[in-house]
């Protein structure tokens, strides 16, 4: 096992891929002589060159296409888009390219493309560089949509999205970026099909992705002092769910609490909800609660952005509606 960092992770994973794969390449704003505006990529241009890392122009429509002609190509390109924000402007690529030339192709053309993309507000980064809209990815067939938590996730999850024939937007929590954690380099197999139980409980399961797992654990450590014994569930992958997980909780607990970094209304956590109600209902001794950021787009004032985001406290609070008062 090594310790690095979040981003260190995403690096040594495209490092690996570019090692051993004459196909994959890296392309996004950026990514090259500046190193990443996160700095994911730094070094891998003096290492590579730039045929394999490229610059792009300020045009997410123009590099998206591109790397999605190169998937069809045969290449395997990671192509990274500095903020989720930003990727809007590549909205028609993906969602009326990349997601559907293998069926209206009758399965004759595959776009193993690989898109990283920065997520997630607690930055004082502003409305335009904070937002998360990786539940509205999640509404579209034909991609599978990653949200790695963990270093370890990082790392593998990236590998793993590489030897797929169809494409994976993998939403990196920029907040993330230097958290530590472990990660077994010498793995050869990665998960991304199921769900994780990162705590085991009894009185309600907390779900969770991304950038609010470290959150809800801080709220199951605390809610465990009070005597509530929290579940806490990584979903690591919103598309395709993995309900059967989400269930095989809320049949333990009879509670649920889900925690999304996204605006309330339309949003990922109102999926998570229908599912546990057309899947788990009469497990149910309790409403589906949900915490999720305030309806506005994110301020830049430190605190009032502290005050948009779910926190804790929330967390604790709506898991302490529903949990049972005892003596």
């Amino acid at each position: 096992m090594t310790k690095m960092t979040y981003r260190e992770a995403v690096r040594a994973a495209m490092r690996k891929a570019l090692r051993d794969d004459p196909r994959v390449f890296l392309m996004g704003e950026d990514v090259g002589r500046y190193g990443g505006a996160f700095a994911v990529s730094l070094g891998l241009l003096a290492e590579f060159g730039p045929e394999r890392i490229r610059d792009a122009p300020l045009s997410e429509s123009a590099f998206v296409g591109a790397g999605i002609g190169a998937a069809l190509g045969g290449m395997r390109p990671i192509v990274e888009i500095m903020t989720i924000n930003f990727s809007m402007l590549a909205m028609d690529q993906i969602l009326n390219n990349a997601a559907t030339l293998r069926h209206m192709s009758g399965g004759q053309l595959n776009v193993p493309l690989v898109c990283r993309v920065a997520t997630g507000g607690g930055r004082q980064m502003a409305a335009q560089h904070s937002h998360s809209l990786e539940g509205w990815y999640a509404h579209i067939p034909g991609i599978k949509v990653l949200t790695p938590a963990t270093v370890s996730d990082a790392y593998g999850m990236l590998l793993a999205a590489l030897h797929e024939s169809d494409p994976v937007f993998i939403f990196e929590h920029a907040i993330l970026y230097p958290l530590e954690g472990e990660v077994d380099e010498s793995a050869e197999t990665f998960d991304i099909t199921r769900a994780a139980v990162i705590r085991s409980g009894s009185d309600v399961s907390l779900i969770t992705y991304g950038g609010t797992l470290g959150k809800t654990m801080q709220a199951a450590d605390r809610l465990a002092s009070e005597g509530i014994d929290a579940e806490v569930i990584d979903l690591r992958i919103l598309r395709p769910l993995d309900t059967q997980t989400i269930v095989n909780s809320v049949a333990k607990t009879h509670r649920a609490v889900i925690v999304d970094e996204a605006w309330r209304t339309g949003s990922f956590s109102a999926e998570i909800s229908a599912q546990i109600m057309e899947n788990a209902f009469d497990n149910l001794d309790a409403p589906v609660a949900r915490v999720c950021s305030a309806e506005a787009p994110m301020p830049y004032a430190k605190h009032l952005e502290a005050a948009t985001l779910p926190q804790v406290d929330q967390i604790i609070a709506a898991a302490q509606e529903l949990v049972p008062r005892h003596g």
